[in-house]
């Protein structure tokens, strides 16, 4: 029977069988619990052409087509300065998917290359605000991003160890500078490790970061020291041995959590005592 679908049928009976308990549950799972999805949202599915978002775009495709919830998807993909490989690889990736994408331009790479500072952090603002324009400019109310269960648990640790702080990432958010627009996580609930499995299984090759920055970055022998998120995924791989429960652990804990127990906390911007109630 497989021999008589289409390509990309058999990419979407992998995602709702072989991959139905460790994907497609747990992204419905992240749909339902935080809210993600409302009658009558326009949602910009953003692709960046690698294996999170490309993953992202089938689920919510596949959802819309079951789901007794009324919404519309746009497939935006922002060109932020790739090569022409690159390029390419997005423009193939989605049609063998048949995912209709509508591609806009920006300057992105330029100018984030450019800083004096590391650019990543320039780069990803950058790049969530163009979307937002784009995404409102197009009707839409809602982004979709491709963060998921492995991104939260790696924001939260390099959080504490490099920030000094305890900060979880949002399923979902309100734009403060775009007004009236949400930014929601679909993949929230998904590891990463089934994700890498599911395109390995499909045969898919998606690009990788494209930025010349990280890709001079990725061939210099100190990688590991330039990146806090490779460091904290090594961390998390060698706890893992002797705990395998320790992601789910961390990502538990940043539902549960304590106030009575903190000396300090911060809510909408204004920091607060535990002396104030003692």
């Amino acid at each position: 029977m497989n021999r008589e679908l289409e390509p990309y049928r058999l990419v979407e009976r992998s995602i709702t069988k072989k991959y139905r308990k460790s994907i497609w549950n747990p992204f419905i799972a992240s749909v339902k619990k935080y809210e993600l999805i409302n009658a009558g949202d326009k949602i910009a599915v953003c692709i960046s052409g690698g294996k999170d978002s490309m993953l992202m775009a089938k689920l919510m495709q596949l959802l819309q087509k079951i789901s007794d919830i009324p919404f519309e998807l746009v497939y935006l993909v922002m060109d932020p300065g790739y090569n022409e490989i690159n390029r390419r690889k997005i423009e193939s990736n989605t049609a063998f998917l048949h995912i209709p994408i509508t591609i806009f331009e920006s300057d992105i790479f330029a100018v984030a290359n450019n800083t004096a500072q590391t650019p990543c952090y320039l780069c990803a603002r950058m790049r969530r605000g163009h979307l937002y324009n784009k995404a409102k400019e197009l009707g839409c109310n809602k982004i979709a991003l491709g963060h998921h269960f492995s991104d939260v648990i790696e924001t939260t640790l390099i959080g504490m160890f490099y920030g000094s702080q305890l900060q979880a990432m949002m399923p979902k958010l309100h734009s403060r500078n775009f007004e009236g627009m949400e930014l929601i996580r679909p993949l929230y609930c998904v590891h990463e490790d089934d994700i890498i499995s599911w395109s390995k299984y499909n045969n898919l090759e998606f690009i990788q970061c494209a930025c010349r920055f990280t890709e001079e970055c990725s061939t210099a022998e100190n990688a590991a020291e330039l990146s806090k998120r490779i460091e904290v995924k090594e961390l998390i791989r060698q706890l893992k041995k002797d705990n395998p429960n320790i992601e789910k652990n961390i990502f538990n804990s940043i539902h549960s959590v304590c106030l009575d127990t903190f000396p300090s906390y911060k809510t909408h911007g204004e920091k607060h005592s535990f002396l104030e109630d003692y």
